[in-house]
């Protein structure tokens, strides 16, 4: 069995008095794609966001109980969130690019982080990020317009290309292909599962389709619950739990 790279025991998180998580425990494992499915409102972002501590932005939100990567404890006092978040970048569900150049939305965090010593190693960089995430060829000739004057499929391929420009270990997808039409939507897909060569990704999705298309491993939320985890071929064919069952089935949602 592969060591996982993402730990969690007995995580509860909370809005202020508010509880959004109970007692999640889950592993991920390296190079794979975990998909978080379950009802609107039932925590899955909320879990996703502990991750990379998107949620020290929401004053009031905290967490306890034990979230580790690669076994550091990602809510040490010692933890750097900058560096952390370039570990685990961030894919949103509606595309955000900078308001900068294509080029420059993704040199971005390679100069943040101090990342090429040369400008020859960033623009090698840059190619290799665009490259990667199936962009290259579509926007080669034009990396000085904004980047927000492409596609939207191409926005958001310009955001996954951001995000592994610096190499992270871990891809954290929020509903990444909600904003989108079915063509880009399997471009994004078919982008996911070659990804997975390289990064381990957890994605959130409304589908379960989705889910059962580039998923190896499966997480069911239901009102801040992790009801069930496990193989996604399990998961959908021979769930264990009746509320699995109800929700594949379109009985709750």
């Amino acid at each position: 069995m592969l060591d996982p790279i993402i730990s969690a025991r007995g995580v509860n998180v909370f809005y202020g008095d508010t509880q959004a998580l109970f007692d999640i425990d889950l592993d991920v494992l390296p190079n794979k794609v975990t998909a978080l499915i379950g009802p609107s409102g039932c925590g899955k972002s909320t879990f996703l966001r502990s991750i990379n501590r998107m949620n020290d932005l929401i004053p009031a939100c905290r967490l306890e109980g034990d979230l580790r990567l690669n076994d550091q404890d990602l809510y040490d006092k010692a933890v750097d969130v900058v560096a952390l978040r370039a570990q685990v970048g961030m894919v949103f569900q509606k595309p955000n690019p900078f308001p900068k150049s294509i080029f420059d939305n993704v040199a971005y965090g390679l100069k943040i982080h101090k990342m090429c010593s040369a400008t020859s190693e960033l623009r090698d960089r840059v190619e290799w990020s665009l490259k990667s995430a199936g962009l290259w060829d579509e926007v080669s000739d034009r990396l000085d317009e904004p980047g927000g004057s492409l596609s939207g499929g191409q926005q958001q391929r310009l955001c996954i290309a951001r995000a592994i420009a610096v190499q992270p270990k871990v891809i954290l997808m929020d509903e990444p292909c909600s904003a989108l039409d079915p063509i880009a939507t399997a471009v994004i897909e078919d982008l996911i599962d070659s990804l997975r060569k390289d990064y381990t990704i957890v994605i959130v999705t409304h589908s379960m389709q989705q889910a059962a298309r580039i998923s190896q491993r499966t997480a069911f939320f239901h009102l801040g619950k992790l009801v069930e985890f496990g193989e996604t071929k399990t998961i959908f064919t021979t769930p264990k739990d009746e509320r699995t069952q109800n929700y594949i089935t379109g009985r709750i949602g």
